[in-house]
C-alpha cells in the first residue's frame, strides 16, 4: 500500500508509530470521550474511569511499535478497556481477600489478647479471694490445688486427716466459687479453663 492510499486515521497511526506527540494527542482528542464513557458504564466509577484512560493511553504510547494500522483503531482501543475493567475487578477481588485477610488475622489478636487481659483479672479475682479463706482452709487449698499435694500428704504436713483435709477443700472451693460469681465479671472461655486449673 502506497502512503497516499493511506486513510487519515492509518497515516496518524503510522505518525504515531515514528513517535510523534502530535499524532498521540490527535488520537486522544478523538477517541478519549467515548473510551470513558464505556469505562464509566464499565466500572460505575468516574474517577476510575478516567484513571484506566490515562493508563490506557500511556499503554498506546509505550507500544505503539504495536499498531497494527490495517485494523480499526477505535476496536483496539475498545478491546484494552476491556480488558482493562477485567483487571480493576480482578484487582479489587485480591484486595477484598486481602483485606478480609487481614481482618481475620486482627480479630483473632484482638481476641487473644482480650481472653489474656480477662484470664489476668480472672487470676487476680482468684488469688484475692484465696487471701480471704480462713488459714486452715487457705493452707489445704494451696497444697492440694496450687502444689499438687495428695489429700493424705497434706494431712501429714498440716497434721489433720484426710477427711478434714477434704472438708477443708469443699468449703474453699464453695467459697471461691461464690466470690467469683458475685463480682460481675464475665467470665471468657479461656478464663473458665483456668478456673477449672484450680478448682
Amino acid at each position: 500500500m502506497k502512503l497516499t492510499n493511506y486513510t487519515d486515521e492509518q497515516s496518524i497511526l503510522l505518525q504515531l508509530k515514528e513517535g510523534s506527540q502530535l499524532a498521540f494527542e490527535n488520537l486522544y482528542h478523538r477517541y478519549s470521550k467515548r473510551l470513558y464513557w464505556k469505562l464509566q458504564k464499565l466500572v460505575h466509577d468516574e474517577d476510575q474511569a478516567d484513571e484506566i484512560l490515562q493508563d490506557l493511553f500511556l499503554k498506546v504510547w509505550e507500544r505503539r511499535d504495536q499498531i497494527n494500522i490495517e485494523q480499526p483503531f477505535e476496536a483496539y482501543l475498545h478491546r484494552i478497556a476491556q480488558r482493562m475493567a477485567v483487571d480493576y475487578f480482578r484487582k479489587l477481588e485480591r484486595q477484598s481477600k486481602l483485606y478480609e485477610s487481614y481482618r481475620t488475622v486482627t480479630t483473632e489478636l484482638t481476641e487473644n489478647v482480650e481472653e489474656l487481659f480477662a484470664a489476668k483479672e480472672t487470676q487476680n479475682l482468684l488469688n484475692d479471694a484465696i487471701s480471704q479463706l480462713p488459714e486452715q482452709r487457705r493452707r489445704a487449698f494451696k497444697l492440694c490445688k496450687i502444689e499438687g499435694k495428695s489429700h493424705q500428704e497434706a494431712a501429714e504436713i498440716m497434721n489433720i486427716s484426710p477427711n478434714t483435709v477434704h472438708n477443708h477443700l469443699v468449703k474453699s472451693v464453695s467459697f471461691l466459687k461464690e466470690r467469683l460469681a458475685n463480682s460481675g465479671k464475665e467470665l471468657t472461655p479461656f478464663a473458665i479453663i483456668l478456673l477449672i486449673e484450680f478448682l
